[in-house]
């Protein structure tokens, strides 16, 4: 792979860990953070699933690994740290995001989601592009994983 292939991965990697330790950091500190407003807001196929999970008792856990779970995952696409786990982790959890809440014909939500476009929104922009960093060796050579791709190589 060439260099400037290799920076652009690195670049995409680094972008949105960024934007994930980024969100995960603006909800850690506010206590007053919440998902039930997301899940409430749902409508699609699947949202009457998400209704009761926001209904449900496990609204806190839900917050928790909410919070902590992008921490992690942005964290592990910013060092390129197991980064194909992670890539598919945050491929997870925004393809959530984006079947709590499709951009499709019809569906109007109470409040405007930013990037919220006909059939396409920046969750399932970030999807695919996770997806692209999940097929490539995006944690290698600037990133953690090259420290085991090395040792692999080495021991071989």
């Amino acid at each position: 792979m060439t260099k400037p292939r290799r920076l652009s991965l690195f670049f995409l990697r680094v972008a949105i860990g960024w934007h994930f330790a980024f969100e995960a950091l603006s909800k850690i500190e506010n206590p007053d953070w919440t998902a039930y407003y997301y899940l409430q807001a749902s409508q699609g196929p699947f949202s009457g699933a998400f209704h009761a999970l926001a209904d449900s008792a496990l609204m806190p856990l839900v917050d928790l690994l909410n919070q902590w779970g992008m921490l992690a995952i942005g964290l592990g696409l910013i060092l390129g740290w197991f980064t194909r786990i992670w890539a598919y982790a945050g491929m997870a959890l925004v393809f959530l995001y984006f079947l709590a809440t499709p951009s499709w014909p019809g569906l109007e939500y109470p409040a405007a989601f930013e990037g919220n476009y006909l059939l396409v929104n920046k969750n399932l922009i970030e999807c695919l592009a996770l997806w692209v960093l999940a097929l490539f060796p995006s944690g290698a050579p600037y990133g953690l994983d090259a420290l085991f791709q090395n040792k692999k190589t080495a021991e071989s």
